[in-house]
């Protein structure tokens, strides 16, 4: 199994250069792999101390950050080495200051593994969520270097738990503990012979509930807002958008929108401009404009998504009606803001969780969707009990961060 394993992932690596020629995000994905261990030769001496985090992408980056924080100032002569997998992570991400070195991660081969962990030589690794790459795990295992998983998740249909999944089963064997989200994840890992496992949650609750702490004001949000009931709709793909726009269209309850879509290309941003009948104004073409003279907010940039959550009444949060995935409902929920998602959110457990407890919506056609958000409108006690429950839903579920520090 390790033969065709490592075979795969060579010819993965060919065919990959050939799809970067016709593919913008998968040029990033090689052409960023290309320099990585010279930054890494140039970055970290031979003497540093360090300490070394992987991210798939953008969103496991936000459930490290806390415990990344917490290392800075536990061991502040250490170097924090981040890495990613993915394009969406690392070109959003490359210049935080949260890590001294931000890398792609090299991918899976025997060679770049061993260069890798020779090159920033970590006295402590950690993966967050998931990604396993068995040839990173070896390598990290036979040097002794202690390494962990945080905020994990564990479902039945992985290969871990198949009858054929004796190799993956073996990668595991190098992490000293795992940090899981739920019970669910730990009694599948138990049943496959470890019990170095401890549920304490996901890290993203403690990252989210400190976005209270810090100023979240938006001047030309509040002016567009102007004290009218505020929808904002975060991180939307088309099908969510075509869901909306006619609701936007044809309401006639004075609601403002503010819509921040996930894809900020220029034209589909005036795709979605035309599509609306009512008054829009873009983020890019507000200024010497009265923004409070408008019904409709399209934030055609990115970075300020958080922020906005902040003056909305109702959030709807995108993904849910497509296969990429449900965007972070954590960052309204912290607000005290009731969430509307659409029908896909079964694999994200705070979703499943929220959606029990009633401080999310899930809706699974347009019709759905305009009921509820008529519905939500015109109650106001419901509106705010929704908000009350995922308010309460963050805050019940802080400091996992804490738990790992504990147990390290």
């Amino acid at each position: 199994m390790s033969f065709l394993y490592n075979l795969l992932v060579i010819i993965a690596g060919f065919a990959l250069k050939i799809v970067a020629l016709f593919n913008p995000k998968m040029k990033l994905f090689i052409n960023g792999r290309k320099n990585v261990f010279k930054t890494l030769g140039n970055k970290i001496g031979p003497k540093d101390k360090t300490i070394w985090f992987h991210s798939a992408s953008l969103g496991e980056f936000e459930q490290g950050l806390p415990v990344m924080e917490k290392i800075r100032i536990l061991y502040p002569s250490y170097k924090i080495v981040l890495t990613f997998f993915s394009p969406s992570g690392y070109e959003v991400r490359k210049n935080s200051t949260a890590a001294d070195v931000i890398v792609y991660l090299p991918l899976d081969t025997k060679n770049n593994a061993r260069e890798f962990i020779k090159l920033v030589h970590p006295e402590m690794a950690f993966f967050i969520k998931y990604e396993f790459w068995p040839n990173y795990l070896n390598e990290l295992k036979q040097r002794n270097i202690p390494t962990y998983l945080f905020s994990g998740i564990f479902r039945e249909d992985q290969v871990f738990f198949k009858w054929y999944g004796g190799f993956y089963r073996k990668a595991l064997t190098t992490f000293k503990m795992f940090f899981v989200q739920n019970e669910t994840s730990k009694l599948l890992l138990q049943k496959i012979g470890f019990n170095n496992v401890k549920v304490n949650g996901d890290t993203r609750f403690d990252r989210v509930s400190k976005i209270l702490e810090r100023d979240n004001t938006l001047d030309f949000v509040e002016k567009f807002k102007d004290n009218k009931l505020t929808i904002v709709a975060g991180s939307t793909w088309p099908k969510d958008e075509n869901n909306l726009v006619d609701f936007i269209n044809t309401n006639s309850f004075g609601v403002k929108f503010i819509l921040a879509p996930h894809n900020v290309k220029p034209d589909q941003i005036e795709d979605l401009k035309n599509s609306i009948s009512k008054k829009v104004v873009l983020f890019s073409e507000m200024k010497n404009k009265n923004v409070a003279e408008f019904d409709v907010f399209i934030i055609d940039t990115i970075g300020i998504l958080t922020k906005i959550y902040s003056y909305a009444d109702i959030a709807y949060v995108g993904g849910g009606f497509g296969t990429s995935g449900l965007h972070n409902i954590l960052e309204p929920a912290t607000f005290g803001i009731p969430i509307v998602i659409g029908p896909n959110f079964q694999k994200f457990s705070e979703a499943v969780a929220l959606v029990n407890m009633g401080g999310c919506v899930s809706v699974k056609t347009k019709k759905e969707l305009e009921e509820t958000l008529d519905f939500l409108i015109q109650n106001d006690d419901e509106r705010f009990e929704k908000g009350h429950i995922s308010k309460t839903f963050v805050e019940m579920n802080k400091n996992a961060t804490e738990v790992i520090l504990k147990n390290l």
